[in-house]
């Protein structure tokens, strides 16, 4: 019975390996943009503008997937979404054309879009059924698959081409599912059980006070987002063409990114219980700025390694936090609204870091993250007494 405490044990571990999917899903993917890149002949705006498809995608997405899950299940939603996205990573290296590249980056980014919505409204049900904040665990789960799937691409990155090494990722994405979701689909979500919550998540009208709250934690999502795109999309890049990073050092980049990341969600769930939520925000975003600052101006490569490790350390527990306060107030809506703007950053971060290179150097469009971190900061500290514990 998902009641049980076996029942949610094997739920919470269901959930964490999606998250890790994910995670090393998207990186896979990631750390093979500059081959793409290559292979498309995209300039800096033109790769900006087909990157801007998996946002587009995702965003676009969102919002219809907080309803399928209220009419379908969570759990139901997050399979169906794990199976698209599977499948959908093999496309990008099949393309050679930048509008190609981004019509198929558009499908990829709905998939994307459709289960980060679906499981993490599965998580917030699950939070409130243990009464733990759990969530930056989850959230561990996505940075640790992250470095694995960045990790293995670093690996393979002189000896596999994209097409090959991108449909293994199709094979493996498949295959968890396979094993993953059946324990998902067997347990119904754990009934909520949060004072003045309804044990269902039917559509209802938020008061203005609950969607104000709902829209300032997607607004530290969005923040949050930009900076995680920016290192996913960019990051490599800015390490090969600016500091002559080979492409195999150019990925352990973004590897470095995401250990730092699962470390910092790792230790996430003591971080809230002895900070709060509001100081938790506020540190995590000042960190962030500092991390990023170095990552993107330092003149050498080990420096710039240590700058994005500093960044993923501050951005680890900020999306987490924004989408479970989110959900826990409004359930799959609240997250889909949060995710939703979350993924503006994201739909705003591709083009804007590619045309701010195209005009300045892409070392000071990157700079646009420290920028953001520190409005989160600023955000932390204006909400840290309004916003619910």
């Amino acid at each position: 019975m998902p009641g049980t405490t076996n029942g949610l044990s094997r739920l919470r571990i269901a959930l964490t390996t999606f998250f890790a999917l994910d995670g090393f899903l998207f990186a896979g993917w990631v750390v093979r943009i500059p081959a793409i890149k290559e292979q498309t002949g995209a300039s800096a705006g033109d790769l900006g503008l087909a990157l801007l498809g998996v946002s587009a995608g995702a965003v676009l997405t969102m919002t219809l997937t907080g309803r399928l899950c209220r009419r379908f299940g969570t759990h139901e939603v997050t399979v169906v979404c794990a199976v698209l996205l599977s499948l959908s990573v093999a496309l990008p290296p099949l393309t050679h054309s930048t509008l190609a590249l981004g019509a198929v980056l558009l499908i990829f980014g709905a998939a994307y879009g459709g289960i980060n919505v679906a499981f993490n409204s599965a998580a917030v049900d699950l939070v409130a059924a243990l009464r733990r904040p759990i969530m930056p665990s989850f959230h561990a789960a996505f940075s640790l698959g992250g470095m694995v799937g960045a990790g293995l691409g670093g690996l393979v990155a002189g000896t596999l081409s994209p097409t090959r090494h991108l449909l293994s990722l199709t094979v493996i994405g498949l295959l968890v599912t396979a094993v993953a979701g059946r324990t998902l689909l067997r347990h119904e979500p754990p009934t909520r059980t949060s004072p003045g919550r309804p044990a269902k998540d039917a559509p209802r009208r938020l008061d203005p006070r609950t969607r104000g709250l709902v829209i300032v934690f997607g607004l530290i999502a969005l923040c949050t987002a930009y900076g995680e795109g920016a290192m996913a999309d960019w990051g490599a890049l800015h390490l090969e063409q600016d500091l002559d990073a080979t492409p195999g050092v150019a990925a352990i980049g973004y590897a470095c990114f995401a250990l730092a990341m699962t470390i910092g969600r790792l230790s996430g769930t003591a971080l809230l219980e002895r900070l709060g939520h509001g100081r938790t925000v506020v540190a995590g975003g000042a960190t962030a700025a500092a991390g990023m600052v170095l990552g993107s101006l330092a003149p050498s490569l080990w420096a710039a390694l240590l700058g994005f490790a500093v960044t993923g350390l501050g951005l680890a527990n900020l999306f987490p936090v924004a989408v479970e306060r989110a959900g826990t107030l409004a359930g799959p809506s609240g997250v889909a609204i949060a995710s939703t703007l979350g993924y503006g950053g994201m739909l705003l971060g591709p083009p804007a870091i590619g045309f701010m290179a195209d005009w300045f150097s892409l070392p000071v469009a990157l700079t646009s993250v420290a920028v953001l971190a520190a409005i989160t900061t600023l955000i932390g500290v204006a909400t840290r007494r309004t916003a619910p514990s």
